[in-house]
Order: C-alpha cells, then structure tokens, then sequence
C-alpha cells in the first residue's frame, strides 16, 4: 500500500464527520447516510484516531466541533468540493435506476411509455427486472418496485398508480358458444382463476352468492390468464386497463355490463434511501402523470 493511501481517511469516516457536522448531531447523520447513531459515532473515533484530534466536543445535552474540528470541517469540504467538480459528468453519466415489476405491468402498462422517460432524462439509465406480482420477489435489487396489493405497503414512498375496475372478459367465439348475457349465465361457462384477482368481489357486485370458483384453469400471470380466455378456453375476470390491448384487438370483449371495483392496485414503492435520489422521484412522478393521462 502506497503512503498516500495509507494518509488518507476512508471516505465512510470522512462523510460521517461532514454530516454529522453539517447536521448539528450523530443521530440526524445516521439517518441521512442509512446507519445507526454508534455507527456514525464509531466511524468518527477512528477518524479521530487516526487524525489525533478531537473532532467534537460530546456531552449529555449532544455534541459541538471543537476548534479544531471546525477547521478540518473546511479541509474535508473543500476536498468533496473538488470531487464533485470533478466527477460531476461522470456521475450524471453513470446514474443508474432499477425498477422491478410484475411481466403484465411491464408488458402491457410500462415498456411503450418508457422511451418517453428516457428521451426527457437521458442521464438516467433504466434496468427493468421481473419481478412476483404479490411479494416483489426478483433475482435482482431494485431501486423503485411495483407491486399488485390490496393496500397500501408501509414504505418511504409509496404510490398509487391508478384505480381500476373488474370486468368478465371471453373471446367473442365462447361468448357467442355460450350467449353470456346476464351475470348468472356464468353458471355454465368455465371460470378461469388467478391468485392475484379472485371472483368473489365481482360476484357480489352482480348480486351472486357464490363461493370462489373451486374448478377451472388457474394461472398465476395476468397476461396468460387474458390470452387462455382469448383463446377460448374459458371467462377470465381482470382489470380493464390490464385488459386493454386485448379489448383493442378485439381478441377479448366484456359481454357483462357489470364491472365492480378492483380490491388490488399497483403501487410503486421505494425505501428511505432510494427515495431521497432526484432519479427515483423523478421517475416516480412521470410514471403517475403517464398513467393518469391515459
């Protein structure tokens, strides 16, 4: 190791000062750097130690620089100064966002609008990831995830992306087969379920005291259990946004007036660290205006 790198602080000891600095306290530090309180406090006795100085003054009613503190305060400021200066493009070059979300979001809600972000924000680089619809399970961390909840998650920011409402959906042949007018003639057609949308709510709307179908083909992806229904297979019930380029395409049609509101949304939800980047925020509010505005 060369003597330059040994003289030199590490840079978690050095930004743990400045905060702690900047922020008149060890504990408004730790949750701006993501830490605990000891953490910071730690990091600072070996900066301390490795300096010979005391940085702070500690005491029961909370700390103060010293006068020699205040002093590498300046130092320690000037040089992050000169960093970002420095590194400025770069940085901007290399922001990266990553968002995990369910195949049918990505699909069918996400992937046409995303080129428009990108054209606004060309200094952001977007990785999209796969992720459950209910848990957020992905192989890969994330930034900003989306996820299909029957309320709100607790999270630093959380997003409701739209309401929507439950509609029957059928091919037009099965619906022809099986002249599906009223609500109970779905007594005899061949109900397709999914976990991530049960019947129960729909049903109740229509007035129907029927259990959750208990037969049936059942799929655990929005869009194939839209693309079983569209090729005849059986009456899938969905969202109508999800729903919406089968309905276009013609290769779906919703023979029941009745549509009930959906139990389950998207929201978008980050934690504490994410949601303090100008990226994710960013990103956040254009995917609310590109949802709502159609």
């Amino acid at each position: 190791m060369s003597l330059a790198a040994r003289s030199i602080p590490p840079m978690h000891a050095l930004a743990a000062f400045e905060s702690a600095a900047r922020l008149g306290g060890f504990a408004a530090a730790a949750e701006e750097l993501c830490v605990t309180p000891s953490a910071v406090s730690h990091r600072i006795r070996q900066l301390e130690a490795r300096l010979g100085l005391a940085l702070f003054d500690r005491a029961p009613s909370g700390v103060r620089l010293t006068s020699a503190g205040r002093r590498y305060l300046d130092s320690v400021r000037e040089a992050f100064a000169k960093l970002s200066q420095g590194g400025g493009e770069m940085a901007a070059e290399r922001e990266r966002l990553r968002i995990s979300v369910p195949p049918t979001f990505a699909r069918q809600m996400l992937m046409a609008r995303l080129p428009e972000f990108l054209a606004r924000h060309p200094e952001v680089e977007v990785t999209v990831n796969v992720a459950l619809p209910l848990d957020g399970t992905t192989t890969e961390s994330s930034d900003l995830a989306v996820r299909w909840l029957d309320r709100a998650p607790v999270a630093a920011l959380v997003d409701k992306l739209f309401e929507d409402e439950l509609v029957v959906l059928s091919s037009p042949g099965y619906c022809r087969r099986l002249a599906l007018r009223e609500p109970a003639d779905l007594e005899r057609a061949e109900l397709l379920r999914s976990e991530l949308l049960p019947w129960r709510p729909w049903f109740a709307a229509a007035g129907l005291d029927w259990p959750e179908p208990q037969r049936g083909s059942v799929l655990n992806d929005l869009g194939m259990l839209l693309e079983v229904a569209a090729c005849g297979l059986g009456v899938a019930l969905c969202t109508r946004r999800i729903a919406a380029a089968w309905l276009d395409a013609g290769r779906l049609l919703s023979p029941l007036s009745l549509a009930a509101p959906s139990p389950m949304a998207y929201y978008l939800v980050a934690d504490a660290a994410a949601a303090r980047r100008p990226a994710v925020t960013g990103f956040a509010a254009w995917l609310g205006e590109a949802l709502g505005a159609n």
